[in-house]
């Protein structure tokens, strides 16, 4: 691990005068040849790129500018279907007058937020991923997008997806596959790819992803970002292509945990969280018959080495495991998804007027997108779920669960639990049958899914914080999934945590 954010010495130390001191003579450099240095820029967080526009030590033009160049030169990482480089410099100059008129200026004054392309951006396509939807253009912003422009932020594009947002690797037929910024022949997760993709590769320094099985957290993990699953329905997540109301969560994906902090200060108007909570005497849930069971082995080795810096640290790290959890699991997280899936997205095409059917989307769809539905979704197909399963999982099961989990953290007074994200780090692109992990023959989908489900299902806020890279150089993180309700609080736990083992090394493009 290292606290490198990618800068040099004397561009870190440059940054931090001018952000200590409103002093900004040095923050945009020229090489020997008179090229502009956007380095420093493109490496700051979304809260140090924010307080430098608001006090005007750089303007909301000159900081777009490099976000932008930045995203033209990873282009080959395919994290965007739709990028308007002009659109979005216009924006940042109406930002710098708006701030030259004097007006009193919004949280996130000029700040370009990629945003995945599930969510309803007005201006910009709503593809989700998908052939069939590559016109629809949404009347009117979903409403976490009408929250972030009123706190002054700019989209910087729509993201990349996993198609329909029903898959972990965003392998996508359709738009081209979504390559990890540390190494471009794996996947980056998914279903939220691209934006983890553009923020690992610095083209931005948080992003807009959602989760209804993973979908922030995997791809945080494979990319080795901090990402943050909120309670359900702590944002808004209308105007977003659904799979089920009963786990879909809109939430960001960022390179610190500070970030994280900021947008739910101004999503929700929450006190900020500052500080870190002590992690001295914090009692942290380590129930390693579900979550720890069948891990690779550089996995598991960096998650001990993680678990003894957070005991050494002060933290009572408590083995306790969860009742009953994959049965319950078992019996709810796929019948809810799998069921819900076709009905709500029935009811989105026509809500949001575009001009499709759920006949016509199916049509439309890549081989291995229209594999997946046949089996497990559309009515009469070999597995998918009864109106009786569906109802029993949602009724009882379901209950069941997040009493269940409740009750874990309550008997053992926890503040949190702490697991790997993935069993395993970032396949290769197109490597996902079964695979061999310490010498269990496992499936991909269980692999990728079996840690990040009971947060989703149970309704828990979750946190991914980066651990170490393993030997190939590729990202292993930590997640740590607090009571339903306890965000506020699980963010301070995140930034204690960060703060202990520390930052990835940035990929190199």
């Amino acid at each position: 691990m290292t606290g490198n954010s990618g800068t040099t010495r004397r561009t870190f130390l440059t940054w931090s005068a001018a952000l200590a001191t409103g002093a900004m003579s040095c923050s945009i450099e020229e090489d020997i040849s008179g090229q502009t240095n956007t380095t420093s820029l493109i490496d700051l967080t979304a809260s140090e790129a924010v307080s430098a526009m608001l006090r005007g030590d750089i303007s909301a033009e000159a900081y777009a500018e490099a976000l932008v160049r930045r995203c033209e030169s990873g282009k080959h990482l395919n994290a965007f279907i739709n990028f308007d480089a002009a659109r979005v410099l216009e924006a940042a100059k109406k930002a710098d007058v708006d701030r030259s008129m004097g007006a009193e200026l919004p949280p996130l004054h000029g700040l370009p937020i990629p945003i995945k392309d599930s969510v309803n951006a007005s201006g910009y396509a709503t593809t989700g991923g998908t052939r069939a939807l590559r016109n629809f253009y949404p009347a009117e912003d979903s409403p976490l997008v009408q929250k972030l422009k009123k706190a002054g932020a700019i989209v910087l594009g729509k993201t990349n997806v996993h198609e329909l947002s029903f898959g972990w690797t965003s392998d996508n037929k359709e738009f081209g596959a979504v390559r990890n910024p540390y190494d471009i022949n794996r996947i980056p997760g998914g279903s939220s790819g691209g934006t983890a993709a553009a923020v690992a590769a610095r083209m931005a320094p948080i992003g807009i992803a959602e989760d209804t099985q993973g979908s922030i957290r995997v791809p945080a993990a494979m990319c080795g970002l901090t990402g943050f699953r909120p309670t359900l329905h702590r944002y808004p997540n209308q105007g977003v292509i659904p799979i089920t109301p009963l786990f879909d969560q809109v939430g960001p994906l960022a390179r610190n945990v500070g970030d994280l902090a900021l947008f739910d200060h101004v999503i929700t108007g929450a006190p900020m969280t500052n500080n870190s909570t002590s992690i001295k005497g914090l009692r942290i849930g380590v129930p390693r018959e579900y979550f720890y069971n069948v891990l690779d082995e550089e996995v598991e080795r960096i998650c001990e080495e993680a678990l003894l810096r957070l005991a050494d640290a002060g933290a009572i790290l408590v083995e306790a495991e969860i009742t009953d959890l994959k049965r319950l699991i078992d019996l709810t997280t796929a019948r809810v998804q799998l069921y819900h899936v076709l009905p709500m997205l029935t009811q989105f095409l026509a809500d949001f007027d575009t001009g499709v059917t759920f006949d016509e989307l199916m049509a439309q769809v890549s081989p291995d997108i229209l594999a997946v539905f046949s089996q497990l979704v559309l009515p009469g197909s070999e597995l998918s779920p009864s109106i009786e399963d569906f109802t029993a999982a949602r009724d009882q099961h379901l209950p069941a669960l997040r009493k269940t989990l409740a009750s874990y953290y309550h008997d053992n007074n926890l503040a949190a639990m702490v697991f790997p994200v993935a069993q395993i780090t970032a396949p290769l692109i197109g490597q996902n049958p079964n695979m061999t992990v310490n010498g269990q023959n496992v499936s991909f989908e269980n692999l990728i899914s079996r840690n990040i489900s009971p947060g989703s299902t149970g309704s828990l806020p979750g946190i991914v914080v980066p651990a170490d890279l393993n030997r190939d150089g590729l990202p292993v993180c930590l997640e740590l999934d607090g009571p339903a309700g306890s965000d506020e609080s699980l963010l301070g736990i995140g930034v204690a945590i960060e703060s202990i083992l520390g930052k990835l090394p940035p990929p190199r493009l």
